[in-house]
């Protein structure tokens, strides 16, 4: 797709009228309310119904082997970047957060001597002055894990806020794969995290064994994928990150999955989760980026431990008149969900990419391009004159930082990426702190790279991760590269096993010690054989 033909697509979308236009509206002509002679249904397909049936009819025997094995690659990388990032200040204060909220959370009762912690939990409830406090239901009280440095527990929804919060907090989670170029950015949502978190609360809690766990994950998995697949690319270029809206209805799938939902309460669930769905561009570089993938675990769970006490929402709330697909995106293209629901798992084709930085995925390939010049000609820090990256707009307006003042705006800042290649060789979660971001060193680099907007890169469309990196040395010469649109970690470069855990290694080594790792991955490795669950948390905890 060129460049005028993205801008005529976001155009059209925007103006595009929402289905059925008659009824009544008011003086300036907007709907209020749909013609009652309309079909109730603005689509005649029945996308809510589809997705409901393919939730209630998904099961791990039918599932390709394919797709259970990269399921397990994903709950390796998955895994990692939540340990990883419960060591992050957002996530401490997610995990304060939740844990206070939660009447006689397990961090709180397991600190006090056994006399005093039913002090404890009335403490929670009345507060040191006596006054009331409001609490959560107690339902399910403490029975979910979260993941930390920590040992806590609290309520499913809660657990699932706190992991996935830290799953996401250090943008190194997995990144979905388009299926086809017209989908603008090629990279759509962050797929494992919400539904990951979402599964081991909800699973945990009700002790279910490892297969029904990874068939949830993986029913989840698939419904996050379509939906981010059919949806109108507006709904990303207009600003909502895909990953806390989207994301919102995978978990609410697992969720649904593991609760047992009948059809008409998982119909439910999926109306409550496409009310509670959000998330929002403007965030990213902050603490809320993370927090969308969190609220979209939370809310999924949320929505089908709603619906499945009874509480009711519309049964079309995917492709309802006023439903998620033309309120959030100005419609969608259909055809992606109802025949291709599992036809095949998105898991297996196109795939996802497991990312080699923890920073946007968008400048991975850049970076590789960078580390190559700075190997092969062993260019040194105090040679470097300028830098300079060409790109086209789908990667310079979301990687939209000239400079980086903190750790969070560095994961979307290529001239920090750069820098910290030239300087360090590397890009890892130790560089991605507060500390080297603000530090002179990196300061005088980043004043040293430039980024341009490359046209002739932006007429091939946007269905790769196109650059070209160039550095004027001090002596006069110049390097180029450009970025290889085989990125690693992608489909066609895949990471091996040794480098996934490799990478689950130096994640978890910041909470577990070396033979929790080995355990925690034989677990996942074997997750589909654990009798319980519970078996899996309890490996993913320093004891």
């Amino acid at each position: 797709m060129t460049r005028k033909e993205f801008l005529k697509l976001t155009s059209m979308a925007a103006a595009a009228p929402v289905s059925g236009a008659s009824g009544v509206r008011d003086s300036g002509g907007v709907r209020l309310q749909p013609d009652s002679a309309q079909p109730r249904h603005a689509f005649p397909t029945g996308v809510t119904a589809a997705v409901v049936e393919f939730i209630q009819s998904a099961s791990f025997d039918r599932m390709p082997q394919k797709a259970t094995a990269e399921a397990k690659r994903c709950l390796i990388d998955g895994f990692g970047v939540v340990l990883a990032g419960s060591t992050v200040r957002g996530s401490e204060i997610v995990r304060e957060h939740v844990t206070t909220r939660a009447c006689g959370s397990r961090e709180e009762s397991e600190s006090a001597p056994a006399a005093n912690q039913a002090d404890v939990r009335r403490s929670a409830v009345a507060g040191g002055d006596g006054a009331p406090r409001a609490v959560k239901n107690v339902d399910g009280f403490g029975d979910s894990t979260i993941l930390g440095p920590r040992k806590a527990s609290a309520s499913a929804a809660q657990a699932a806020l706190a992991n996935a919060a830290s799953g996401h907090a250090m943008d190194y989670d997995d990144t979905q794969l388009s299926s086809t170029p017209d989908r603008v950015f090629g990279l759509l949502t962050h797929p494992t995290v919400p539904v990951l978190a979402a599964s081991l609360a909800v699973g945990e809690r009700l002790g279910v064994s490892g297969r029904a766990f990874l068939e949830a994950f993986l029913t989840g998995f698939e419904v996050e994928c379509k939906i981010a697949e059919a949806i109108n690319p507006r709904h990303y270029v207009g600003g909502f990150h895909s990953t806390g809206t989207i994301g919102t209805f995978g978990a609410a799938a697992s969720a649904a999955k593991l609760l047992k939902l009948t059809r008409p309460q998982s119909a439910h669930a999926l109306g409550i989760a496409a009310s509670m769905s959000s998330g929002l561009r403007v965030n990213f570089g902050s603490m809320t980026k993370p927090l969308h993938a969190g609220r979209a675990a939370e809310n999924g769970v949320t929505a089908a431990e709603l619906a499945s006490r009874g509480f009711t929402a519309g049964d079309d709330g995917l492709d309802g008149e006023w439903g998620f697909f033309q309120v959030m995106g100005g419609g969608a293209d259909l055809s992606r969900i109802v025949p291709a629901l599992g036809k095949p798992f998105s898991i297996v084709d196109p795939g996802v990419s497991f990312k080699p930085y923890p920073c946007g995925s968008l400048g991975h390939p850049t970076m590789d391009a960078m580390l190559k010049l700075v190997t092969d000609h062993d260019v040194k820090p105090d040679r470097i004159a300028r830098v300079r990256v060409r790109a086209g707009s789908n990667i310079l307006n979301p990687l939209r930082y000239k400079t980086a003042k903190s750790e969070l705006e560095a994961k979307f800042c290529l001239p920090f990426m750069m820098a910290s290649i030239a300087l360090r060789r590397r890009a890892g979660i130790r560089e991605f702190t507060d500390e080297f971001v603000s530090s002179p060193a990196v300061q005088a680099m980043m004043s040293r790279v430039d980024t341009v907007f490359d046209q002739a890169i932006e007429a091939r469309g946007f269905d790769k991760m196109r650059s070209i990196v160039e550095i004027d040395l001090a002596d006069g010469r110049k390097l180029s590269q450009p970025s290889d649109e085989r990125y690693r970690g992608g489909p066609e470069r895949p990471f091996t096993r040794e480098e996934l855990h490799e990478k689950f290694t130096d994640c978890a080594s910041l909470i577990l010690s070396s033979d929790r790792i080995k355990r925690a991955l034989d677990a996942i490795e074997s997750v589909d054989q654990l009798k319980s669950i519970r078996d899996l948390t309890a490996a993913l905890v320093q004891a």
